[in-house]
């Protein structure tokens, strides 16, 4: 998309005048349609129940297998798809959010897009596109994002995930039904660096211990919910 282009659609995402299709030409999400069809596939066999906490996102979210044993009476539903970016789920919001009319979204992406050298302003607006596409048909949904994590393979691009989750938390603080989630602080050891135990051997995904710890710190924002 050339410079003049790009600049006039942050202009108009910005004034709320470009529709969900623009805002994502320049992404191709296409690599993901196989999982989202087997998501739809799973759903003709046992549609989730409404008013359900939806948790989307990248691998972080994929991964979480302990899903419903970790918030045990609540009704989760897992839709995450390993190495996703927030455009991806914004592409495909009316196949795997609106459906199941969830009243909470728990949301983990950023950390892939970060990775593949998108700026943390552009993290913050495909947020916000975000927030905007599930609220077209979900207004009174709750979308509860999950900081980027800090993680001992990516290490080097903490700044700009620093301040990526900083625009993300600035704009969830101005919103009732936003809530910016922080699990980047408690997974720093002492010497302000990711904690090697919270990890898999790639460094990347979380362990067990991990996921108890994330569990730890999300429960509060679903419990208050109820």
């Amino acid at each position: 998309m050339p410079l003049v282009q790009k600049s006039l659609a942050r202009l108009a995402i910005a004034c709320g005048m470009l529709p969900i299709a623009a805002v994502s030409a320049d992404h191709d999400s296409s690599r993901w349609e196989k999982y989202i069809a087997r998501f739809e596939a799973a759903d003709k066999k046992q549609m989730p129940q409404p008013d359900g906490i939806l948790f989307i996102g990248s691998s972080s979210i994929r991964m979480w297998k302990t899903l419903e044993q970790d918030f045990p009476g609540l009704p989760v539903i897992n839709r995450g798809f390993g190495g996703s970016q927030i455009a991806d789920s914004n592409h495909f919001a009316r196949r795997i959010v609106h459906p199941y009319k969830p009243r909470q979204i728990v949301f983990y992406a950023g950390d892939n897009d970060v990775a593949a050298g998108k700026s943390p302003e552009k993290v913050l607006t495909d947020f916000q596109q975000f927030v905007k596409t599930v609220r077209a048909k979900l207004p009174k949904a709750r979308v509860s994002f999950i900081a980027i994590k800090p993680s001992l393979s990516r290490w080097k691009l903490s700044g700009k995930m620093a301040m990526a989750n900083s625009l993300v938390r600035n704009a969830c603080s101005k919103n009732k039904r936003l809530d910016y989630i922080d699990i980047w602080q408690p997974m720093l050891g002492e010497n302000g660096k990711p904690r090697p135990d919270l990890f898999l051997g790639d460094g990347l995904h979380l362990n067990a211990k991990g996921y108890a710890l994330w569990t730890s710190i999300v429960k509060p924002y679903l419990a208050k919910h109820e």
